[in-house]
């Protein structure tokens, strides 16, 4: 139960970022964020992912299909439930790796928990054509190279309709250091792999941006506290 404060609180925020912004999200959004049933290790870290500007940027609304590639422990999947409303569906893609794992029972239960998920155990690739109105990927491109991203994010350009929009996120390296020790990646890459894919970049945002992260830690390092220097590009498919 979400307290009387917390709503009118709630509620404060909602409606200036629809006024200033056309934030077309459910109506209930902020509340399913602010809720005890979303877990209080996704609410802790909204400070640092700022999920409602996340979706505003990206031109997220109510009845829209998104999917969360590489969802993992599911943050983004829930953000993008709570934004797209019961009249929307997300697509958890959380890999054939999921179905290792635990036979997909935690992707499963956390569709069902949800209700306006599905569960993809598909590779990007395989998940369809012009399937999705946007997308996000976050954190996942840092281990690869333009041989691995560059048709990681060709896949994720056929998942989408024209027009639509993707949110890509991951953790700022230096371009002189090793980056794959440290789980981090240079920024231009991102950038080049990105139109190399056939993407318009439509803004490469500092919304995720840290000055207490300088790039020398590993991102899992205790000091960060999760809290790393992340790029954040929102791109269009033509």
């Amino acid at each position: 139960m979400i307290s009387t404060m917390k709503r009118v609180a709630v509620a404060a925020i909602f409606v200036t970022v629809t006024v200033s912004s056309g934030f077309a999200v459910a109506p209930d959004f902020m509340d399913k964020l602010a809720a005890d049933s979303r877990p209080m290790e996704d609410r802790a870290r909204d400070a640092a992912r700022r999920p409602y500007q996340v979706m505003q940027l990206l031109g997220v609304e109510a009845g829209m299909t998104a999917v969360d590639i590489g969802a993992g422990g599911g943050w983004y999947t829930r953000v993008l439930s709570a934004a797209v409303g019961s009249s929307g569906q997300v697509i958890s893609q959380a890999g054939p790796r999921a179905l290792e794992r635990d036979n997909g029972q935690s992707a499963r239960a956390l569709a069902a928990s949800l209700g306006n998920v599905e569960p993809s155990f598909d590779n990007v690739g395989d998940m369809g054509s012009e399937i999705a109105d946007v997308a996000v990927t976050a954190l996942n491109m840092h281990h690869g190279d333009a041989a691995r991203n560059v048709p990681y994010l060709r896949d994720i350009y056929t998942v989408l309709k024209p027009g639509g929009r993707a949110a890509i996120i991951d953790h700022i390296g230096s371009p002189d250091i090793d980056n794959s020790r440290l789980h981090r990646m240079p920024v231009a890459n991102a950038r080049q792999w990105i139109e190399a894919a056939g993407f318009e970049i439509v803004e490469e945002s500092d919304l995720l941006r840290t000055a207490a992260d300088d790039h020398t830690l590993p991102v899992n390092d205790p000091r960060l506290g999760r809290n790393s220097d992340r790029f954040l590009f929102i791109v269009r498919k033509p």
